[in-house]
């Protein structure tokens, strides 16, 4: 295939996605603005938004990009069927992505309080942290592995899906799973 017929094939296969992560994108900013409404009751829950948000990315963008190569090297066949470099590839993005999420809310807490800025209690901000990752972690791999699967089974290159799949999901399910913890944690407090 030609240079140009490699970049119109690309685009093709990007665009719609790219749209969708648009959508995606502005419905995370929704939601946004229904957590400011919380950022009084949990002092540094906005210091946590964005690195969240990066971390959902940097885990499962790497789970998609295994997925990408061993769909490409017939390492994996595209269905949810028992493989151990599928098992492997889903439970170390899992534990990092929950682990991760722990992090954040240490990490966060103890910032803040490094820097004499009023901070919520350590459990609050862990707990909205395990609550939001353990939930985005499970949507995350089944919606990335399902749709990575859908759109190579329609011979769709899973390289031009990962990135707009992985941003989408952790955008929209990201904010909302936040949003839904900080009210299970206000709930508890």
């Amino acid at each position: 295939m030609s240079v140009r017929g490699d970049f119109w094939s690309i685009y093709r296969e990007a665009l719609p996605i790219l749209l969708v992560a648009l959508g995606g994108g502005l419905f995370a900013g929704l939601v946004l603005e229904d957590i400011l409404e919380s950022v009084e009751r949990f002092p540094g829950l906005l210091v946590m938004v964005p690195v969240f948000l990066a971390t959902r990315g940097n885990v499962y963008g790497a789970l998609g990009g295994r997925i990408s190569s061993g769909l490409h090297q017939g390492l994996l066949d595209p269905q949810f069927e028992r493989n151990d470099r599928l098992v492997n590839a889903v439970l170390a993005s899992l534990v990092n992505g929950i682990g991760i999420s722990i992090v954040i809310g240490v990490i966060t807490w103890a910032a803040l309080l490094v820097l004499g800025w009023e901070v919520a209690a350590l459990s609050e901000l862990v707990g909205i942290m395990l609550v939001a990752g353990t939930l985005t972690s499970v949507v995350m791999i089944v919606g990335l592995l399902g749709l990575i699967f859908a759109g190579y089974n329609r011979g769709y290159d899973p390289d031009n899906l990962v990135g707009p799949i992985v941003t989408t999901l952790g955008d929209i399910f990201g904010m909302l799973f936040m949003l839904f913890s900080i009210g299970f944690v206000e709930v508890l407090a």
